[in-house]
């Protein structure tokens, strides 16, 4: 969960506003590093790269990316906190539609969980269903490891199998995916945002040319004003469709922040939902401290929603968390956990529930997608 709260916002086009305590000289060493690489990118490219590509060197480059480098990233000492490091109430009512699931598919695999973390969600899964074999798909070496600590014997893969039969599981996975970056500009024409080297720092620019809109979303972004920047999600669309072609039969779970397209290309959403975020901070400056900073992006679900009929995949749930979490079982899971708790804990349980369920926490933004792909003869 990454907290959108305006006090603690620390970059704005308007100038800082709140600064922020800087990294030891170890980290900084790291950033200088990556941005060197990152440099190096643009003066290869002639003085430009797309945002999508610096976001996949910034996040991905082995070693040294955000997501692949050793820093703390999760929880009250991290950058963010996403919803089982808080408990395990999305645990157990996830642990119910699995338990649901799985016992349909015939020879199933299990469990695949993508990009887990610390391995808070598959711990909490796996007491519940310990006789669910759970694999994770991890591309960090030093998650791996925490993963690893916290469920010693789980099953580990660095590449998506050819077949997979059982439940897939993503939670906060796709608003990691680089994206790309489009503004409408002064002249009302529609140009794909840039990386550059001002000579002092990173900055925006603008790719060569004009970008020429999807049909499906000219109708939504044609009335638009100038100046408005937002974020289309081709690598989302590319992953369900190789995730879909990988399961031979039983179901995707993806739960993540986002919007359907008339809302997440709404006029009045002007500046787009890209954001980093450090040390519970969000920073609307995707630049500052590359490899230090998570980069991220709500999910345009309804890009996902269209393509799901030619995938061999049927929709059993979509909706916001908070509903999610009320029809599959809620009230049950809250009555087992609460059995037995002293005042403080009673009182931990609550908070995380409203967390999960208020519409000005992650109960709205939240949404959560059940695809479903049936048996075949």
């Amino acid at each position: 969960m990454r907290i959108e709260r305006p006090d603690f916002l620390t970059y704005s086009r308007g100038g800082r506003k709140v600064e922020l305590p800087l990294p030891d000289a170890a980290a900084q060493a790291h950033s200088a590093i990556l941005l060197e690489r990152i440099r190096a990118a643009i003066a290869e490219a002639g003085g430009v790269i797309s945002f999508r590509h610096y976001m996949d060197m910034a996040l991905y480059t082995p070693g040294l990316g955000y997501y692949m480098a050793g820093q703390n990233r999760l929880g009250a000492d991290g950058d963010f906190i996403t919803a089982p490091e808080m408990g395990a109430v999305l645990a157990r009512v996830l642990a119910r539609v699995l338990a649901e699931v799985l016992p349909t598919v015939t020879n199933s695999d299990g469990i695949l969980e993508f990009g887990a973390g610390r391995g808070a969600l598959a711990q909490q899964i796996h007491q519940c269903l310990p006789e669910q074999p759970y694999t994770i798909l991890e591309l960090s070496p030093d998650l791996q490891e925490q993963q690893r600590t916290a469920l010693p014997g789980l099953r580990h893969l660095q590449q998506l199998p050819e077949q997979w039969r059982g439940v897939m599981l993503a939670n906060e996975v796709l608003d990691a995916m680089p994206v790309q970056v489009v503004e409408r500009d002064a002249g009302g024409l529609w140009r794909e945002r840039g990386v550059c080297w001002n000579g002092e720092k990173l900055d925006w620019d603008w790719m060569p040319g004009t970008y020429v809109l999807d049909d499906r979303l000219k109708p939504l972004l044609e009335q638009c004003p100038a100046n408005y920047r937002t974020e289309l999600h081709p690598l989302a669309s590319a992953w369900l469709r190789e995730v879909a072609t990988c399961l031979q039969a039983g179901a995707l779970i993806l739960i993540d922040y986002g919007q359907e397209a008339g809302e997440y290309y709404h006029p009045q959403r002007q500046s787009g939902s890209l954001r980093a975020y450090y040390r519970q901070h969000w920073l609307e400056d995707p630049f500052y401290w590359p490899g230090l900073c998570d980069l991220t992006a709500h999910v345009n679900f309804s890009a996902l929603l269209e393509v799901t009929p030619d995938l061999g995949l049927e929709v059993q749930f979509y909706g916001n968390l908070a509903r999610f979490l009320v029809e599959h079982g809620l009230a049950e899971v809250y009555a087992g956990l609460a059995a037995g708790l002293d005042a403080p804990g009673l009182l931990a349980l609550n908070n995380e529930i409203k967390r999960l369920t208020l519409p000005q926490e992650m109960g709205e933004s939240f949404k959560v997608l059940i695809l479903r792909k049936r048996e075949t003869a």
